[in-house]
């Protein structure tokens, strides 16, 4: 399967969209340049990542990026999530992206790391 076609199949068909009523925290960003909009919600349960989901909406990258994260962090620990990069973002993507695009493909790895900023300082005591 090519790369494109990977990126169209989750941007069509997302994987883990949607919202938890009770997540454990739930956090939105906005990147307005171009309108792309990423709300993720996080279900920790000792220090690991159990459930996720993510509501959205703009381009096909963002969309597929939010979807392809959310398949790989299942599982994870909160821990193994704060070192992920920005080359994780592009190697999962597997397309050269242009600056503009790159805030695109990254929004999705912002609204994580900072919904886990938010749960170590607010939430988790």
């Amino acid at each position: 399967m090519m790369y494109q076609e990977n990126i169209l199949d989750h941007y069509k068909s997302p994987r883990n969209f949607g919202k938890i009523d009770k997540a454990s925290v739930h956090h939105h960003e906005y990147n307005p340049l171009c309108g792309d909009e990423i709300e993720m919600f996080l279900v920790i349960e000792d220090k690991k990542i159990v459930d996720v989901k993510f509501n959205g909406h703009g381009c096909a990258i963002s969309q597929a990026s939010a979807s392809m994260l959310t398949e790989q962090i299942k599982g994870k620990s909160v821990e193994e999530l704060k070192k992920l990069t920005k080359e994780n973002i592009l190697e999962m993507l597997g397309i050269p992206l242009s600056p503009v695009r790159l805030k695109c493909a990254l929004l999705s790895l912002d609204t994580l790391k900072n919904s886990i900023l938010i749960y170590e300082k607010y939430i988790e005591r």
